[in-house]
């Protein structure tokens, strides 16, 4: 009796008497199926085309031993969106099998330095995907053995952003050399351009990717972040905000706010005072003397969310943008001078295990991201966004998270729109929003997060500082997140 056995997913035809007797064998038994010429399967649930995608290179690697996986394909190891992947091997020819075809295309096989990948399938290391991509083609899109000069762009620049100049000149290098091997030097001298463009000695005009022109223009900026402040933006786009006009509009009012908004925001950083030290710290104009840095970041930002014609400035263009966080930031952090107070980091930073904008990306990210804030109109969102904005790029070594609320704060201001207190309770609410919004793309507890806080801040009548701190005992402001939540009190 023929013991059974446990057939693997793809079984090969083959030229060889016995095996061919058995696949007939097996085919007759039912238990494999053809799905393509020299392809069975023991699999009867999935379709073909299923079945063929997830085994595609097995499948390249046992019927074309080697057969260089090339061009795209050699970069994107999937099949396009027009289901074409593309093979340099001895000849020129189209495979249809379920659902993909190959796209056979003749050239050299394999060189020093490709790999082995699936079998004996070799993929085109990096060098040579390059010089094959730059090759004509007649195509266009998904059915184009080449990537468009965009991505290519973008990829040489990722190249620079990860490991510096060096990696890309070593590249360079490296494909002169087998440019030569490949009889590519055409294609060696349009890669050239593209590097020596993105390297500062070409014209910029010869880059057609904006992120790889950022680059050779001196504004290199981080897409990742650029493509989770689209984000941002578009759902503040889809919603509808209330104006909430700002109340405490006299002198006093604006400047009894002004405390606690600086209070609480350095309370999230982790400058403790008791109210009446921080009292003491305002009215005197003096640091505590046990406590002299903590006490001038109380006192910078006092300085600046009191200045009602400071929270009136907006930026108007994205140079001034700029501008304007470097200024108050060395009003924010005029005595710690350790900390580089109005310029921008020279060493990257994180919170936990959260990377920041790398600092070589910072100045080009902030510009990049300021297209976004200037098409959007509510007080609100412009607020909110730029907040964001400055609390993810995270520009200095420190003074981030205040300086963020503070130009999110001149928003609201600017607008005669009330300003928004972060109190204590509501601490790891903030917290835990920003961390969902950069780790997850979502936005909507971020919005919904900031909201309440703003219906919150809208019930801050600071005309008496008295009435002021009742109200906000009743809502919880003081206590920490773990012993109470943020109450809306009804003024």
């Amino acid at each position: 009796m023929e013991k059974k056995v446990h057939l693997q997913e793809i079984i090969y035809g083959s030229s060889d008497s016995v095996i061919s007797r058995r696949i007939s064998k097996w085919q007759t038994e039912g238990r494999i199926r053809k799905i393509a010429p020299r392809i069975y399967t023991s699999n009867f649930e999935d379709s073909p085309e299923e079945i063929i995608r997830r085994n595609i290179f097995p499948i390249l690697g046992h019927l074309y031993p080697g057969a260089v996986l090339s061009h795209r394909s050699a970069f994107e190891f999937a099949p396009t969106a027009s289901n074409q992947i593309f093979v340099t091997y001895k000849y020129t020819k189209k495979v249809q099998l379920p659902g993909i075809t190959i796209r056979f295309l003749e050239g050299p096989g394999a060189v020093e330095g490709d790999t082995f990948f699936s079998g004996e399938l070799m993929v085109a290391q990096r060098e040579r995907a390059f010089l094959e991509n730059l090759q004509t083609s007649r195509q266009t899109g998904a059915n184009s053995k080449a990537l468009a000069y965009p991505q290519l762009e973008d990829k040489l620049e990722k190249i620079i952003r990860v490991n510096g100049e060096e990696a890309l000149n070593e590249l360079r290098d490296k494909a002169r050399e087998i440019s030569q091997q490949l009889g590519m030097e055409r294609e060696f001298e349009r890669l050239n351009k593209m590097i020596s463009a993105l390297l500062k000695t070409r014209p910029s005009n010869e880059l057609k990717s904006p992120l790889a022109t950022a680059r050779s223009m001196g504004n290199p900026y981080d897409p990742a972040r650029i493509q989770l402040f689209e984000i941002l933006f578009r759902h503040l786009k889809q919603l509808e905000f209330k104006y909430r006009d700002e109340k405490n509009i006299t002198n006093e009012a604006y400047r009894n706010f002004a405390f606690y908004e600086s209070y609480f925001s350095n309370y999230i950083e982790g400058t403790v005072f008791e109210i009446d030290e921080a009292k003491k710290v305002i009215a005197t104009q003096k640091p505590l003397p046990a406590r002299t840095e903590d006490s001038h970041d109380i006192l910078g930002t006092y300085q600046l969310v009191s200045n009602r014609q400071e929270m009136r400035i907006v930026p108007y263009s994205a140079e001034n943008f700029l501008e304007i966080l470097q200024y108050r930031h060395e009003i924010l952090l005029s005595a710690r001078d350790d900390k580089k107070p109005g310029k921008f980091k020279d060493k990257n930073n994180q919170a936990g295990d959260t990377f920041f904008v790398d600092m070589e990306l910072v100045r080009g990210t902030l510009l990049q991201g300021f297209d976004f804030y200037q098409a959007l109109v509510h007080p609100f969102t412009k607020a909110a966004y730029i907040m964001f904005v400055v609390s993810e790029v995270h520009p200095f070594l420190d003074g981030n998270g205040r300086l963020a609320r503070i130009m999110m704060n001149a928003e609201l201001s600017a607008a005669k729109q009330t300003k928004i207190i972060i109190p204590t309770v509501y601490r790891e609410d903030y917290l835990g929003a920003l961390r969902r919004l950069t780790r997850n793309n979502d936005p909507k507890v971020y919005t919904r997060m900031l909201e309440r806080a703003h219906a919150f801040s809208d019930t801050l009548m600071a005309n008496d500082m008295e009435g002021f701190e009742e109200i906000l005992r009743r809502s919880n402001a003081f206590k920490e997140s773990s012993d109470g939540v943020l109450r809306i009190a009804e003024v």
